[in-house]
């Protein structure tokens, strides 16, 4: 009888999103890393918060992450 072969994860989706304690999908909003000086403070402070993943691409990503 054959072992049962195991999913791997996505590596580079679980550096980018993280699951919460209800299950939602969070991610950083991209755009911060570099040329900060041309942008707004408005623009960098709403850049700072975490985003909710919606819908199918929340579930296909938790599938990737292995869960």
């Amino acid at each position: 009888m054959a072992a049962k072969v195991k999913k791997k994860t996505r590596k580079a989706v679980t550096k980018r999103f993280k699951k919460s304690a209800t299950g939602k999908m969070l991610h950083k909003k991209p755009g911060r890393r570099h040329l900060a000086s041309c942008k707004t403070r408005k623009q960098k402070r709403r850049l700072r918060q975490t985003v909710q993943a919606g819908g199918a691409i929340a579930k296909s990503l938790s599938n990737e992450m292995g869960a």
